[in-house]
């Protein structure tokens, strides 16, 4: 059984359009730098696992499309260049800290704002609702998938 997952990105980083255009519409999720959220990519997170790809710290914040996990966990390759916000000195390729796994494109869908997740009873206990709150990657139950699909597809809980 697929686990479920909640990812933020930044769109000036990394947007579902940037996605969509991605060859193979296929882009390695890097830039993780905490642990929590890495040790669920790491022990965690399989191949066609669903992803809810969400916008985060934008004018309008929320579900933007669905993904899904569409490879294994690797080092996350930005850790090691000089020139990346990402780069960690202490870090090396015999022992990387941080992990990447690609995220593939299942579709675009409308915006599902964090105002309109807010108003829904059956995602009141979803993380990314919860106050202070920052983790990029954080676990969705199989309810809170269906309700975000029926929501997304027009229809109420």
């Amino acid at each position: 059984m697929p686990n479920y997952w909640l990812m933020k990105s930044e769109p000036d980083e990394a947007s579902i359009d940037d996605l969509a255009a991605a060859p193979h519409q296929t882009l390695p999720w890097t830039g993780v730098r905490n642990y929590q959220a890495r040790n669920f990519m790491r022990d965690e997170m399989r191949p066609g696992d669903g992803v809810l790809f969400y916008h985060s710290s934008c004018a309008q914040p929320g579900v933007a499309g669905l993904a899904h996990i569409a490879g294994r966990v690797t080092a996350d390759e930005t850790q090691f260049d000089a020139a990346s916000p990402y780069h960690d000195a202490k870090s090396t390729r015999a022992a990387p800290r941080w992990l990447q796994i690609d995220v593939q494109l299942v579709r675009k869908t409308r915006l599902l704002s964090l105002a309109e997740m807010r108003e829904a009873p059956e995602l009141a206990d979803m993380r990314v609702l919860q106050r202070g709150n920052r983790l990029s990657i954080t676990p969705v139950t199989p309810q809170q998938w269906a309700a975000v699909l029926r929501r997304l597809d027009g229809e109420a809980a």
